[in-house]
């Protein structure tokens, strides 16, 4: 039986990425978590991990050479575990891998980092900045053409079978209310989507760590911790 793979990390569409990989790998893992909120994120022992201090990063017991193994960032990650398992979610060469790497960088460059911005500038900034909205929100509806159009023609994002590209992208399509969207505007996205969250692994997946799921307003202590001069210290 083979240890389990331990996942430092936190209920977020990041951290949701890798809970899902690992789910539809069969692989054992243990969940370490994160709390961001409380600036867990910046302890020494996780430090040691990852110097980004952001999660996901995780331990294998058995990396390459039979030797311990950290890691972190999300698509590394997903990139690891599958050449690590032999997993047909990524392609193992030729062009069916380099679009679904595509697809991927597409997730990591563009999808993660403008979502993301759009739910700070409307949801957390302490104070409401209308340029930074109105230019995220487009920026966000943007990328839903992206896959509008592609998904139009390809039943996932790197072509007919489900693969690592679809696993990163998912967990920052769902929720769309939260960035405004309505994914009966982008058909072919609903489809996906519906499509991948009925996946018994990704809905066991997205309920790692659910029960720590904030709920209600930020704190000012949740605010400081993720978005404040705390980031920004010199470590």
């Amino acid at each position: 039986m083979p240890q389990p793979i331990r996942v430092h990390t936190w209920p977020t569409p990041n951290g949701h990425k890798v809970h899902i990989m690992l789910e539809e790998l069969g692989l054992p893992y243990e969940v370490v978590p994160v709390n961001i909120g409380q600036g867990e994120q910046f302890r020494p022992e996780f430090l040691a991990l990852t110097p980004n201090h952001r999660i996901p990063a995780i331990e294998d017991p058995d990396g390459p050479d039979g030797q311990p193994f950290a890691l972190f960032e999300s698509g590394a990650i997903l990139i690891y575990l599958a050449e690590k398992t032999g997993s047909a979610l990524l392609p193992a060469a030729g062009a069916a891998r380099h679009r679904c790497l595509q697809w991927l960088m597409f997730q990591m460059g563009g999808v993660g980092p403008m979502f993301g911005q759009y739910n700070h500038f409307a949801a957390y900034a302490p104070e409401k900045i209308p340029y930074a909205i109105e230019r995220y929100a487009n920026e966000v509806a943007r990328l839903h053409r992206v896959m509008e159009k592609r998904l139009a023609e390809s039943a996932y994002l790197a072509g007919p079978d489900y693969s690592i590209a679809d696993i990163a992208t998912f967990p920052w399509v769902r929720n769309p209310d939260r960035r405004g969207i309505d994914l009966s505007d982008y058909p072919a996205v609903k489809r996906w989507h519906d499509a991948i969250a009925a996946r018994p692994a990704v809905r066991r997946g997205v309920e790692v760590l659910s029960e720590r799921q904030r709920r209600g307003p930020i704190s000012d202590t949740e605010r400081e911790n993720m978005f404040g001069r705390t980031q920004f210290a010199v470590r």
